[in-house]
């Protein structure tokens, strides 16, 4: 089915109740590589836990996941099944668990039609097809979540838009979701998310200069929000802040406390209203980091944006000359993404080829 080897990067927890994209302080935290193990491999005491033991409380809304495992037999398709329970119970506690798919450095699709065909893939594997190797088992997964970061976006428009139409009219609901770098336009899934309808997009402020670590000088959310209102094809499509947890979930100075993360959260939402959450890579370092995830939620659940820091980035009401440069930047995507793929260096890697599908 590939001319490349495709690694699925991270599985999304996403709340089916707990989730509420009318809200605004949904929390979205990936667990599975156990980043704070791989940085602090002598305190094993704060490796990442089960994925059932992020599930305990309210705190998160959405988990991604992207844990290792065995193989099937003959395949390259990971074997997972013994996660069933716990997403299961993910579930039954009121996440709603999402694959979040990557490629490696390099890889990507060929062409519109192999995405379509791997779309069907991935509904037989993950969500509400069959498969005699599905890789959790009885577990039937909730939506797809893009995390593409090879600079190249052949494909992906298609894929999901043949995700959205294997999920249309389900027994139940499927989400849709992205996590694109900060700089606008993104050279990965910036062409996908403009012509397809995704519910919500965990944009990454970090590791860039228009992150949060540059606030308010350079983030770049306003930008965000106008595509939001002007470009996506859904109008109620909610972006996220993407940040690291801890010190060590990103590259040096990338990280903020979670007093300046809260404020910067808190004056986004005030002024812009395709704010829906804060997206925080991951839940190991966030438990490690004296549990940043609760000082996190304890802020954004507030009803009060008094006492925020300053304003990010300009008035919601964007001119009409913002809308226009934002709709430009969108339609100039396909001849910039070569370009424009941001470098990552020093971050840890999110999901690193533990799921690798050879296709056949």
């Amino acid at each position: 089915m590939f001319s490349s080897v495709f690694s699925f990067l991270v599985l999304s927890a996403v709340s089916v109740v707990g989730l509420d994209l009318t809200r605004t302080d949904n929390l979205a935290v990936y667990w599975g590589q156990n980043s704070y193990g791989l940085s602090n491999p002598s305190d094993p005491a704060n490796w990442q836990q089960t994925i059932s033991t992020y599930c305990q409380d309210s705190i998160i809304d959405i988990i991604p996941i992207a844990p290792s495992g065995g193989a099937f037999p003959g395949t390259g398709l990971a074997n997972c099944q013994f996660l069933a329970a716990g997403i299961e119970a993910c579930q039954a506690a009121g996440k709603a668990v999402t694959i979040s798919l990557g490629v490696g450095s390099g890889a990507a699709f060929t062409s519109d039609a192999e995405a379509v065909t791997f779309a069907g893939t991935i509904w037989d594997l993950f969500l509400g097809g069959s498969s005699s190797t599905r890789p959790f088992g009885p577990a039937v997964l909730d939506g797809v979540d893009l995390d593409i970061e090879s600079g190249d976006s052949t494909g992906f428009a298609a894929f999901a838009a043949e995700i959205r139409s294997l999920t249309a009219g389900a027994s139940k609901p499927y989400y849709l979701t992205a996590a694109p770098q900060c700089p606008f336009p993104d050279a990965s899934v910036g062409s996908a998310i403009n012509a397809v309808g995704f519910d919500a997009v965990f944009v990454q402020f970090y590791n860039n200069n228009c992150g949060v670590s540059s606030y308010p000088t350079d983030f770049d959310f306003g930008t965000w929000d106008t595509w939001a209102k002007t470009v996506s094809p859904n109008p109620n499509v909610k972006v996220f802040i993407g940040a690291p947890a801890a010190e060590g979930a990103a590259n040096l100075g990338q990280y903020v406390d979670a007093a300046t993360l809260g404020s910067i959260a808190l004056a986004t939402r005030a002024q812009y209203s395709s704010f829906g959450g804060v997206m925080l890579w991951d839940a190991s370092q966030a438990y490690a980091n004296d549990r940043y995830d609760i000082q996190i939620k304890d802020i954004i659940a507030t009803t009060s944006d008094a006492g925020v820091i300053g304003a990010a980035g300009g008035a919601e009401a964007t001119t009409s000359s913002s809308a226009k440069s934002v709709k430009a930047s969108a339609a100039a995507k396909s001849s910039q993404a070569s370009s424009a793929t941001p470098v990552r260096t020093g971050e840890v890697k999110r999901g690193l080829s533990d799921f690798k599908f050879n296709g056949t």
